[in-house]
């Protein structure tokens, strides 16, 4: 790789030109990573919902062109100035969040929301001069979350890279860098159940799947996924999901079918959906006295949480958690270590895999919800 140190790479990627239009493949410039900037290699990258949700752009502004991408393993290309965690040939996996080691959020033993380097949708270019470091035809394409992974190279803050364990396969390590580690870390650093309690699961996606697992891993009695696709349940029974409610086969709210189920509600409830209605329905089916609804889906940006405040008077407790309160650079390892020591499964999370080249066929594949995470394979 040390021919390309301080050069700037020619590599493909596939560019999101505009919004819902089938991403492109095209050669692409990537310059030298800048200060505190990491540029790496990426071998293997997934498609998450949130990837989708931005190229569609119904809810947010859109910024195009833009090379999307945000769960992925990498090797370690070149460092820019000041960096000196990382070397080439580090293996990492890049995250949408940061850790900058430095700010009040990143010293407290009880956050993971970095002041520098926390999510932002809207900015496609690097902190460090607000510019963008892929180009084409002399044109700026921008960045996407701080990751860009549909790129064969990439341009990371080293604050957003995860250094982990070489010999771990990043074919499979590559969906802890948001998805599974947003919702096993929901249920198992912040619901916290303990051995033989009850917990609910809205949303039986990819983030509500590994959420079922944190429950299944920390010894819950029961699991209730709750869903409206049918088809959703015999896949989750994988996951430790044990009982399965569909709000659409009841008059009253889910609520109470959970409250009647579990004689009073569930210990712990974990919301994965980012639709109010499941918020509102999750905290109102957790336990007086001791329940825990922890909120994971994002909402959108018009939405209003409403509860009788007797709700909260009664002892139970709402939170909400982002990346599962994981910080990249200090956790994101260890989760690695559990699935290297066989405490955590990752094949089950991988339904399909496709060569760089059919990126678009993984949208098609999640688009019609066949598809837990697909892994795009890099041609290099």
């Amino acid at each position: 790789m040390s021919t390309t140190v301080g050069q700037v790479i020619r590599c493909k990627a596939a560019v999101a030109w505009e919004a819902g239009k089938p991403l492109v493949m095209e050669e692409v410039e990537v310059a030298p990573p800048q200060k505190m900037e990491v540029r790496v290699k990426i071998l293997f990258t997934s498609l998450c919902h949130t990837d989708v949700y931005f190229w569609e752009a119904k809810g947010q502004n859109p910024v195009f062109p833009r090379i999307l991408g945000h769960e992925a393993g990498g090797i370690v290309e070149s460092v820019g100035e000041g960096v000196t965690e990382l070397v080439p040939g580090d293996h990492v996996l890049p995250v949408f969040t940061g850790e900058c080691k430095e700010c009040a959020h990143c010293k407290s033993e009880e956050s993971n929301m970095c002041d520098l380097l926390r999510i932002n949708t809207d900015r496609g270019v690097m902190i460090h001069d607000g510019k963008s470091r892929f180009s084409k035809d002399g044109k700026p394409i921008y960045h996407f979350v701080g990751t860009s992974t549909f790129s064969e190279y990439t341009v990371v803050h080293v604050g957003c890279l995860a250094k982990i364990n070489p010999l771990a396969p990043l074919d499979k390590v590559c969906v802890l860098s948001c998805g599974i580690s947003t919702g096993f870390g929901a249920t198992v650093n912040v619901a916290k159940p303990l051995k033989g309690s009850t917990v609910a699961v809205f949303g039986l996606g990819a983030v509500g799947l590994a959420a079922a697992e944190g429950a299944r891993v920390s010894g819950a009695s029961r699991i209730i996924g709750v869903d409206l696709n049918p088809n959703r349940f015999g896949q989750a029974k994988q996951f430790g999901v044990t009982e399965y409610v569909n709000p659409k086969d009841y008059n009253k709210p889910v609520q109470e079918v959970i409250a009647e189920m579990t004689d009073g509600g569930v210990d712990r409830a974990i919301e994965c959906t980012g639709h109010i209605d499941a918020m509102i329905s999750a905290f109102e089916c957790v336990h007086d006295g001791w329940g825990v609804a922890v909120l994971v889906g994002v909402p959108h940006k018009d939405a209003v949480f409403k509860t009788h405040p007797m709700n909260f008077l009664n002892e139970r407790t709402l939170k909400g958690t982002f990346f599962g309160n994981y910080k990249p650079r200090s956790d994101i390892p260890g989760v690695v270590e559990k699935y290297m020591n066989k405490e955590l499964e990752l094949e089950k999370f991988i339904t399909h895999q496709v060569p760089f080249s059919e990126i678009n066929k993984a949208f098609d594949y999640m688009l019609k919800g066949e598809s837990i995470r697909c892994i795009i394979r890099m041609e290099h």
